[in-house]
């Protein structure tokens, strides 16, 4: 299972805290009853377009990897959760608002993982094996 979110508004302060996202990164993966394999990785990002400077994190999880970049100038975070098992995408939507106090969310949920190993019978693939890409 694949959970994306991308939130708006929230905390700006929190948006540009390393200190909050390796708090969040490395208390978040339990309460979802996740296994952290590591300690998060977490660091500040100031690229060409200065708009785009943020907070990105990443942990490890015995189940896949959660990540999280925050952009506070334009009040905008993508948080990605991959877990080879399910897990309660509603109990970590409402932790992950709390958390970030997003105003309003945008969420997509795809099936990954080794509950989903077999391919679709619909889905055709070409010569090469590589099936089409599906845009969601």
């Amino acid at each position: 299972m694949h959970l994306l979110v991308d939130g708006f508004g929230g905390d700006s302060e929190k948006l540009k805290s390393q200190e909050f996202v390796y708090k969040f990164l490395d208390k978040f993966p339990s309460s979802i009853d996740m296994n952290k394999i590591s300690g998060p990785h977490v660091t500040t990002y100031n690229g060409p377009v200065e708009q785009d400077w943020g907070v990105s994190g990443f942990v490890m999880i015995a189940e896949s990897h959660i990540s999280i970049h925050t952009f506070p100038d334009r009040s905008y975070t993508n948080i990605d959760i991959f877990s080879c098992k399910d897990f309660d995408e509603e109990k970590a939507l409402t932790l992950i608002g709390e958390a970030f106090n997003f105003q309003q969310t945008k969420q997509w949920s795809v099936g990954r993982g080794l509950a989903y190993t077999e391919p679709a019978s619909d889905n055709v693939s070409g010569t090469s094996g590589i099936s089409s890409i599906i845009r969601i």
